[in-house]
């Protein structure tokens, strides 16, 4: 045996259980996004595992309800060099007490189940292990780096948006440690998201006595809902989806007042002003009714650039060190953090937590088998990205 081989047989190793413990530590602090108290005993969490390994790690104060966030940053990072931002979220869609009752934490085989455990609890805590693994090993990381932990991910990012833009700009690249996708695969587009909200208003009157008198909220925006809808275009990856109305007083009542709410998914920015325009002027068919769009692109589509390419071709190179072939999967409809770092123009690469299934529902779990051949990937990709 050769002495490099000698020394990395008796090196500490990656161990998958250890891993685990740690996440199960996190996904036990249950953390819906609009329950601001909850996300921050897990920010504070966060905070102190990090100022334990050496970090700076400060919360960011939440606003309007929400929690805070927590910037991290290690011991050799400086304002105006080239570094590294990891992006991660620490709030769940699930409400309080999933993991006692719908989805409780438990194992079953190579599954571990619980809220938020794959979306994104895992992912979030994996570059932690994996920054805490390479000081073990006494290895020299690469670029300075950033971590940062938002409290409001799930809902489109209203309050941290500014703090992962500022973030971004200073950063070379930027890495998401949202799930892993179809077995194993990581994201490098994801579509753009737009949320609308239409509102109309009618004139009531007596469904019976009077119904000529009314003038129905229901049937204009029935119309405007068939239109909105009719813009859907699988081959250009154009989605319009009409998920929620609200509408009427009554049923012997000729509604006055009629809401939608619209979700629309795209793939290219052009696509988005286009659509968006479509969605916001609209044009009432009765003259005695009012039509109201209000709304546009929540997150802009995290296109898959030359740079980004150039990126996802070191880490894969880099993950291979570790045992991991890195592939990505073409594009993903739903969105992240990352569209808005894409977007800027540096480089990112998303979808880099653990492998599993179940994003948002009451199966979700992560795949145990997933979680060393992952950390080893982050061991490398702290440690030799460029």
């Amino acid at each position: 045996m050769t002495d490099a081989a000698a020394t990395r047989e008796n090196e500490p190793r990656i161990d998958a259980e250890e891993i685990l413990d740690g996440i199960l530590d996190w996904v036990e602090v249950e953390t819906p996004t609009y329950h601001g108290a909850e996300v921050n005993k897990l920010a504070e969490k966060v905070r102190a595992l990090w100022a334990d390994v050496g970090c700076s790690a400060q919360r960011i104060p939440g606003r309007d309800g929400f929690g805070d966030h927590v910037l991290v940053r290690s011991p050799d990072w400086k304002e105006g060099e080239p570094s590294l931002l990891v992006l991660s979220h620490m709030d769940t869609v699930h409400p309080m007490g999933t993991k006692e009752g719908p989805n409780p934490i438990r194992r079953e085989g190579d599954s571990v189940f619980g809220p938020g455990i794959y979306d994104m609890k895992a992912g979030a805590y994996l570059p932690y292990y994996a920054w805490r693994h390479l000081k073990r090993l006494g290895r020299a990381h690469g670029m300075p780096v950033t971590w940062l932990y938002v409290s409001e991910e799930e809902v489109g990012s209203p309050t941290s948006r500014e703090v992962i833009e500022r973030e971004a700009k200073k950063a070379k690249y930027v890495l998401v440690t949202e799930p892993a996708r179809d077995g194993g695969k990581i994201v490098t587009a994801r579509k753009g998201v737009g949320r609308f909200e239409l509102t109309v208003t009618g004139r009531p009157a007596h469904a019976g006595a009077q119904h000529q008198d009314g003038r129905s909220a229901v049937k204009e925006l029935a119309h405007h809902i068939l239109e909105i809808e009719g813009y859907t275009d699988y081959d250009r990856g154009v989605t319009t989806n009409v998920g929620l109305v609200q509408a009427g007083t009554g049923v012997n009542v000729v509604p006055r007042d009629a809401t939608a709410e619209i979700d629309l998914r795209v793939i290219t920015a052009a696509d988005g002003e286009e659509l968006t325009a479509k969605i916001l002027n609209r044009v009432a068919r009765d003259p005695d009714v009012t039509v109201v769009a209000t709304g546009g692109m929540n997150r802009p589509p995290y296109e898959r650039s030359a740079e980004i390419e150039s990126l996802f071709d070191q880490a894969k190179t880099l993950a291979a060190k570790g045992g991991l072939d890195l592939v990505s999967t073409p594009l993903t409809g739903g969105g992240s953090d990352g569209n808005f770092t894409a977007a800027l123009g540096v480089p990112t690469l998303d979808g880099l937590g653990a492998d599993g299934k179940g994003a948002h529902t009451l199966h979700e779990q992560i795949y145990v088998s997933s979680l060393e051949p992952r950390a080893r990937m982050w061991v490398e990709l702290l440690a030799g990205l460029k």
